[in-house]
């Protein structure tokens, strides 16, 4: 249908945007990343795969600090990440998640 048609289209192009990014971008990776995942995030929405608890989730990693949150896995499993550019942003969002989240991990790719 055309409506899936769309948000297939808006999911591609974003992947589209990771892949360049990856290839080409150093400094402004974190940042780019953390835009493209929370327009996933939307697209995700959109398709009905997301849910409230998730979608409040996204918007406390936001409100703290991370420069973007997705859900992640298939949908309505609980489960999402937040992107972080440094250690303090990245305790700012485990402490706020720790206060809603049933469970909330913390990791590095450095």
């Amino acid at each position: 249908p055309e409506w899936y048609n769309a948000l297939e289209a808006k999911y591609m192009a974003i992947y589209d945007k990771a892949e360049k990014a990856f290839a080409t971008e150093t400094d402004t990776l974190p940042q780019t990343l953390g835009t493209l995942a929370l327009e996933n995030h939307a697209v995700l929405k959109d398709l009905g795969v997301s849910c409230k608890e998730l979608d409040d989730l996204c918007d406390v990693a936001m409100k703290s600090g991370a420069l973007g949150a997705k859900m992640s896995g298939t949908g309505r499993g609980g489960l999402m990440f937040a992107i972080c550019l440094d250690e303090e942003t990245q305790a700012k969002v485990f402490d706020a998640l720790s206060k809603t989240a049933p469970a909330v991990w913390k990791t590095s790719f450095v």
